[in-house]
């Protein structure tokens, strides 16, 4: 047994097999006992289904939502376009998604060092679909008690029935989410056609139904198991975390000795704390752990322990908060809440904000910043370099232009780096809406100019340059490249 405040978990042997020679084989493995969390209400409990009915209401109605005659957020893999609202992105602004993927760790080390586990105990998908299924289970087959007899007790029609019509409805949240998550890379309305005749393609049955299973297996029979075992953050949260974090914390002083008692005994006389050890907090708890034994990776920070703690001190006649945020130095030094707040502000949490906030004003600056188009040059390999008429040196190129808005937009090509270097070809040229054309350049230099520069690759700049009208301003786009002469 372990000593301190961490949680003992005993290794009971579920099997002992006899062998030769009278020897027993031991497993050291228990098997994993059901969870069933008591349904909880309470200042916490309406914060998690407020996230629970954000995340859901973007999620599921963003694809619905229409922007420029299209999708709102949608992401083309086939013609490599990216829709978010006005940004139309391309394979080459891959960068931004790296971006937000380093703002989005760098919010969780600045979130986990202020206050823990929110974003587990709030926002995750995981933790929002199992308090949906949750939901369903509890309306269909009843709270704690009446689930934990439905299990126990022998298959009748009404146990038939309960358990079917929460598996249909399980699995329709689970299609409905796979298709759904679909939606964001195949038009949605296109796909809800091909949803009426069963017609999708191959790729859009395997994503529908991995992620429906996916969602139906996770939030329906894993549930805390994805918390504790699958999901890494568990593992690493606790190098976030230090004395200062306000963190779900069971004030020992206070509760302990525990023991129950009537409502109108004085726990002092009995020699009590003011835990009545009624073990509320925890049958409300989805992950099962007993929060009085201190700070536990498995707690996702949900503070469902809390609202039931609180609601068992209002009924008894005590003071709130025998559970409650805080943080291990501010319980142990009977702080108060001013006290455990200014010390927010620690190097940590300043490191973490400082960079957080670089990051995230980089990123927005850089979209604010972002060409409305892009270019790439490619020399064509077919024709390097060649003598043209007046004894010119003629270089062909090929340009990709990649206009990233929703309006044909015309350009100017220009080149420049040597003397008398010139397009030769069409300079203008007209790309649609959300279009990537690849134009042939051919630039040409004067045969005195070219005297100088035989066999040799000299450095030359092309100036693409969008011609301005009354809805877009004109910007221009430099991109180098080589001018080969021939000896």
């Amino acid at each position: 047994m372990s000593a301190g405040k961490h949680r003992t978990i005993p290794i009971r042997p579920v099997a002992a097999v006899a062998g030769e020679g009278g020897a027993q084989v031991v497993s050291l493995y228990e098997k994993q006992q059901k969870i069933y969390p008591r349904s909880v209400s309470g200042w916490f409990a309406a914060w998690r289904w407020a996230l629970v009915w954000i995340t859901q209401l973007v999620f599921y109605g963003l694809p619905w939502l229409q922007w420029n005659d299209r999708q709102a957020v949608l992401f083309e893999l086939a013609s490599r376009r990216f829709y978010i609202f006005d940004l139309v992105l391309y394979p080459q602004d891959f960068i931004y998604l790296t971006a937000l993927l380093v703002i989005s760790a760098l919010g969780l080390f600045f979130f986990t060092a202020v206050a823990g586990r929110l974003w587990c105990g709030y926002a995750c998908p995981q933790t929002v679909y199992t308090e949906i299924f949750l939901w369903v289970e509890r309306h269909i087959e009843g709270d704690r008690l009446a689930r934990m007899r439905l299990d126990q007790g022998g298959w009748t029609i009404e146990k038939l029935w309960r358990k079917g019509a929460k598996q249909a409805v399980w699995i329709a949240i689970g299609l409905w989410t796979g298709f759904t998550f679909v939606g964001y890379f195949t038009p949605v309305r296109t796909l809800a056609q091909e949803a009426l005749t069963l017609g999708f393609g191959p790729w859009e049955w395997f994503w529908v139904l991995f992620y429906g299973f996916a969602t139906y297996g996770n939030a329906g029979y894993m549930r805390e198991q994805v918390c504790k075992y699958m999901c890494p953050y568990a593992r690493f949260q606790s190098a976030m975390i230090d004395r200062d974090t306000m963190v779900i914390s069971y004030d020992t002083a206070r509760g302990e000795a525990r023991g129950s008692r009537s409502r109108k005994a004085d726990p002092r006389q009995l020699g009590l704390g003011d835990c009545i050890d009624c073990t509320m907090c925890v049958q409300v708890c989805p992950t099962g752990i007993d929060i009085r034994n201190g700070l536990q990776y498995d707690c996702i920070g949900c503070a469902a322990c809390i609202d039931a703690c609180d609601d068992v001190m209002d009924k008894m006649g005590y003071a709130r908060g025998l559970i409650r945020y805080s943080t291990e130095n501010g319980i142990a030094g009977g702080w108060s809440r001013a006290q455990m707040l200014r010390r927010v502000l620690r190097p940590r949490v300043l490191i973490y904000g400082a960079i957080l906030l670089a990051v995230s004003v980089g990123f927005v600056a850089s979209l604010a910043l972002r060409q409305p188009f892009k270019v790439d040059v490619v020399r064509d390999r077919g024709a390097l370099a060649r003598l043209v008429e007046d004894g010119r040196v003629e270089n062909v190129y090929r340009l990709q232009i990649m206009n990233g808005t929703e309006a044909p937009q015309r350009y100017r090509i220009a080149a420049e780096g040597l003397p008398g270097l010139a397009v030769a070809s069409q300079p203008t040229v007209e790309v649609g809406p959300a279009e990537a054309r690849w134009v042939a350049v051919r630039v040409q230099l004067p045969p005195e100019a070219a005297l100088d520069l035989q066999g040799r690759s000299s450095p030359i700049r092309f100036h693409i340059e969008r011609l301005g009208d009354a809805q877009h301003a004109a910007r221009t786009v430099q991109e180098k490249s080589t001018f080969l002469v021939p000896r």
